[in-house]
Formats: C-alpha cells, sequence, structure tokens
C-alpha cells in the first residue's frame, strides 16, 4: 500500500450545516468504491464523522486528540480504525478535542501538531480526508497547514454563500503565512433543491461570480432525505441506498475529483 501519491484534503466551511461532514463521509465511500483507499480523520469535536461511519469509541480507544497533544508519543497505527468499508480506515475524533484549543494556546509548533502526526501516512493512502470543525479555531488551521487541497461545501443559501468570502480570506492567509502549497480544489453545491428561486439565485452567483465560478464542480449535491437517513444509521448513502440521487451526486463528485491530477 505505501509509496502512494497521497492526496491532503481538508473539507472545510466556517458556517456549520452546510452538508461538510456528510460530504467528507460519502465522498470517502464513493472513492473507495473505485478502488481508491482513503483515511478520513475527524477533526471536530461533535465527532459526526466519527459516527456517520457507524464507529463507537471503546474507552482507552486513541483518538485524534491523543495524536495532537501527546506530541509524538502516541502511536499513529493505533489511532487508526478500519471500517466496517473496505479501504477507508479512520482516525476518530473524541469530546476532548473540545479542550484542545485552550490546551495548545502556549505550545511551540501548535498549528503544525496535526501535520507532524500525520506525516508517516502520507504515501500510504491515496486520499487523506479531513472533517473540520464548523468556525475557524486553532484545530482548523492545524487541518488547513497539513492538507495541500480544501474542499468547500456551500449550501445554496444566501447565507451560506455570503460565509464564503471570509473562509477564502482565511485559506490565503494560511497560504501566505504557513503553507504555501495549500489550495482551493473546488467549492461543491449541497443542498441543492432546483425548484426553489433561491437555490437557482445562489447557484447563478457561484458560477458567475470573479472569484469562485473557476472553482465550482459541475457536480451538485440534491437535496435528498436518503442521505440523512443514511447518516442516522451509521452507513454513506453510497452503501445505503445505491440507487438515491445522493449516491448518484457523491459518485460524480469523486469522479470529479479522481480526474484531477491536484488542486487546481
Amino acid at each position: 500500500m505505501a509509496n502512494k501519491k497521497t492526496r491532503a484534503i481538508a473539507v472545510a466551511n466556517e458556517k456549520g450545516g452546510v452538508g461538510k461532514t456528510v460530504t467528507v463521509i460519502n465522498l470517502a465511500a464513493a472513492l473507495s468504491l473505485a478502488d481508491r483507499s482513503v483515511l478520513v480523520v475527524d477533526m471536530d469535536p461533535q465527532a459526526n464523522a466519527t459516527k456517520g461511519l457507524g464507529v463507537a469509541l471503546d474507552d482507552g480507544q486513541p483518538s485524534v486528540y491523543d495524536l495532537i497533544m501527546k506530541d509524538g508519543t502516541q502511536a499513529i497505527e493505533d489511532a487508526i480504525i478500519p471500517t466496517r468499508w473496505r479501504s477507508v480506515s479512520l482516525i476518530p475524533s473524541h469530546v476532548d478535542l473540545s479542550g484542545a484549543e485552550i490546551e495548545l494556546v502556549d505550545a511551540e509548533g501548535r498549528e503544525n501538531r496535526l501535520k507532524e502526526a500525520l506525516a508517516p501516512l502520507f504515501g500510504e493512502y491515496d486520499f487523506i480526508l479531513m472533517d473540520t470543525p464548523p468556525s475557524l479555531s486553532l484545530l482548523t488551521v492545524n487541518v488547513f497547514t497539513c492538507a495541500s487541497e480544501v474542499l468547500v461545501p456551500c449550501q445554496t443559501h444566501p447565507y451560506a454563500y455570503g460565509a464564503l468570502a471570509e473562509l477564502f480570506d482565511t485559506i490565503e492567509a494560511v497560504c501566505e503565512e504557513i503553507n504555501p502549497d495549500l489550495a482551493i480544489c473546488g467549492i461543491i453545491p449541497t443542498l441543492v433543491d432546483l425548484r426553489t428561486r433561491v437555490a437557482n439565485v445562489v447557484l447563478d452567483q457561484l458560477k458567475t461570480d470573479e472569484r469562485y465560478r473557476d472553482l465550482v464542480f459541475n457536480t451538485a449535491i440534491r437535496s435528498n432525505t436518503t442521505i440523512a437517513e443514511s447518516a442516522e444509521v451509521g452507513k454513506p448513502v453510497v452503501f445505503y441506498r445505491k440507487g438515491s440521487f445522493g449516491a448518484k451526486d457523491y459518485t460524480a463528485l469523486a469522479e470529479e475529483i479522481m480526474a484531477m491530477p491536484s488542486a487546481r
């Protein structure tokens, strides 16, 4: 499995409720169906990606918290959990991660903790997908420092569209100050219902705004109750109901991403 060219992709949006974690889970599953090996790293203290992959942490199971807080003393292989789906592995989150923000404030090299922890895994997976908290935090900065690409889910709603500017500014600042290799691989419209005027207006804004238009994927994730149902039972939609809109859309997104050699 070694010597792969690993693409490290942060899935990020500072606004909650835009389909960020759902995208991590279902993109990982869709990539695995195309015979790509995927590691999901759950950097959100709410641990929704962990739950969405059907994983319940055992007492004493190391999590991403241990990797970033124990400064190299936690063995990385002990923190990796195979999921029920071939080629999808997970480094889980834990509620303790919510305290890492305060604990890391005075730590040397605090923004590099995740990058240093995951360094041995580059070359072992085709993709590392990192879920982020729905806010700009030191945890998010750690993900941006580790990643080479950012995938931005954007709900087709004016508030979500309006929040993009701040996120892009943050990414540009990280590029300038910490990680010059970071680039946005694309914006994926989510929760799209083309029967509504609002969704059509926001899609048009995305596709015409000079800052965003070249980054919008051809695929859009349609509003689909099956996606929510699959998350509730801890099973990615491509395995839960293969013929659903959600499964088809995430499969199409995976194909677009695989067709890119790297970030645009």
